[in-house]
């Protein structure tokens, strides 16, 4: 069922913030999808995916079929939930493209988590093999390392989560 206002929900924070626990809330509105990049790439590239090289490559395929999709969801009147991190500058930019080419509203939600606490929820989520990948710690802090937050002059409507 679409909804009056679709809007766009993007993501920010470090692996293990806790934004797939958040998108799933969030996309169990009414008129509202979830699109998970990790379920969508552990799919499409099962194996494939053990650097930050390969998630790079893969991850800008899929951003590139993605873009069409959330467009036109967005203009049929759903709200699109779309897990995937808007960590640096230049992936808020390609999502900002979406919402603007949809003429829907949008949302930035930013997860602030210390890294002690994202490292201790990576560490479990591996443990229980509950994700479709598991990066070590190595990876956390490489990854982390490209982290950035959204300044205002990107001039996202942004709603923070603490984490403690």
């Amino acid at each position: 069922m679409p909804c009056r206002d679709p809007t766009l929900h993007l993501l920010c924070g470090k692996i293990a913030a806790g934004k797939s626990t958040l998108a799933r809330r969030l996309a169990s509105a009414p008129g509202s999808l979830l699109i998970s990049e990790d379920a969508w790439l552990s799919r499409l590239y099962p194996g494939e995916i053990v650097s930050l090289e390969d998630y790079l490559r893969c991850a800008g395929r899929l951003q590139d079929v993605l873009g069409e999709h959330v467009v036109a969801l967005l203009r049929a009147g759903l709200s699109v939930v779309l897990d995937v991190p808007a960590n640096t500058v230049r992936r808020r930019r390609w999502m900002r493209g979406l919402f603007e080419a949809a003429g829907a509203a949008h949302r930035l939600h930013l997860l602030e988590a210390p890294d002690r606490v994202c490292k201790a929820r990576l560490r479990r989520r591996n443990e229980a093999r509950a994700h479709d990948f598991a990066p070590s710690e190595a990876d956390y802090d490489l990854i982390a390392g490209y982290f950035q937050p959204p300044a205002p002059e990107e001039g996202f409507e942004v709603t923070v989560h603490p984490q403690a």
